[in-house]
């Protein structure tokens, strides 16, 4: 039975989940995918790096974590040394799992491309590879025959990409709007209840949802990459973000909110393409009044959701967790599995 060797890229909340699913749940996995995992290395900011072509002992990485403790103490390095690592360790598959500067994808686009230089695959969960250099990347892998998956980047572990290519097969897509963000829908959701924006956003902040710093959230920054991948992905816009407009919740005041409800609409911030006439893509990402008849209007807290416009099925909605650990870290197995089955069908007609 094949047994990928994986390396961990970030050993934050979700590739240490994926860590944890790998270590709890192997052989289960094993026996119904078909296939195994083992961890050959892990780098992190703040543990270092460790690789061990014969497995990492994932017991034992679970549990670091605690103050001053690194990866240097059980064979491994305080540095992270990300290139190197990538390069060198002997993975199949690259799980990139860190924080992305949404300007340029760094250090995120970087561990991409060095992993597809050595003929590795990647999965990522990052949406600024994908958003910002995701035909360049596509092309590289493959140039070097690997794969570039990247499903969890919109919607978590609800399949929006995958789930349209497979399945809007003989469709024509003409667009699609969405609840992508579930910061910023529950910030809405809240003022509708009848906070303030800010009392709303402190919620938020304390209940996990919303960073110290909520501006990719609140500022549609978030969802505006998110329409990025899903108009050049599924619509095949060519664009880049600056074409993609941008306008976020902070402008939508408590009397908008009760103006709103009065009249039966309920505000969302809507991340939308649409295909014009002539072949080309508009695209931008700002909140609406919706009617409450809306599809999306009922979305709420956390729930992510996204409407595609076809010509033959008219309005097809998919809708699912858009945030979550566990939920992201599926993801990541389920580009895993899109690889394995990838590699069987090759095998099958070789």
């Amino acid at each position: 039975m094949t047994t990928y060797d994986i390396a961990l890229i970030g050993f934050g909340g979700v590739n240490r989940t994926l860590a944890e699913l790998i270590n709890t749940r192997g052989e289960r996995l094993r026996s119904d995918l078909g296939f195994g995992l083992r961890v050959v290395a892990i780098t992190d900011l703040r543990l270092g790096s460790l690789v061990q072509p014969e497995g990492v002992d994932l017991s034992v990485a679970l549990k670091l974590g605690g103050d001053n403790e690194t990866f240097a103490a059980y064979g491994g390095s305080a540095d992270t040394n990300n290139e190197s690592v990538i390069r060198n360790c002997t993975a199949d598959i690259v799980c990139e799992a860190t924080f992305t500067n949404p300007e340029d994808g760094e250090p995120a686009v970087s561990h991409v491309r060095w992993a597809l230089e050595s003929a590795k695959s990647v999965c990522t969960t990052n949406k600024g590879p994908v958003a910002l250099r995701g035909a360049e990347l596509s092309s590289l892998a493959e140039q070097n025959g690997v794969h570039f998956e990247f499903e969890g980047a919109v919607m978590s572990g609800t399949p929006v990409i995958r789930l349209a290519k497979k399945m809007f097969a003989g469709l024509k897509l003409d667009g699609f709007e969405g609840i992508l963000n579930g910061t910023s829908n529950y910030v809405l959701g809240r003022m509708e209840a009848g906070l303030d924006f800010d009392a709303a956003i402190r919620e938020a902040q304390e209940l996990g949802y919303a960073e110290a710093n909520p501006a990719a959230d609140i500022e549609g920054h978030d969802v505006q990459l998110k329409v990025l991948i899903l108009a050049n992905e599924l619509l095949g816009a060519g664009i880049e973000l600056k074409d993609v407009h941008r306008q976020g919740i902070s402008t939508v005041a408590p009397e908008d909110i009760r103006k709103a409800a009065r009249e039966g609409h309920r505000w969302k911030l809507v991340g939308a393409a649409r295909r014009n006439p002539d072949g080309s893509v508009t695209a931008g990402v700002s909140p609406v009044a919706l009617p409450l008849d809306h599809g999306l209007a009922g979305v709420s807290g956390a729930t992510n959701a996204v409407s595609f416009e076809t010509d033959l099925l008219g309005a097809v909605t998919i809708s699912g967790p858009g945030a979550g650990r566990v939920e992201t870290a599926y993801a990541l197995l389920s580009d895993i599995i899109a690889m394995h089955a990838a590699r069987t069908e090759v095998s099958a007609n070789a």
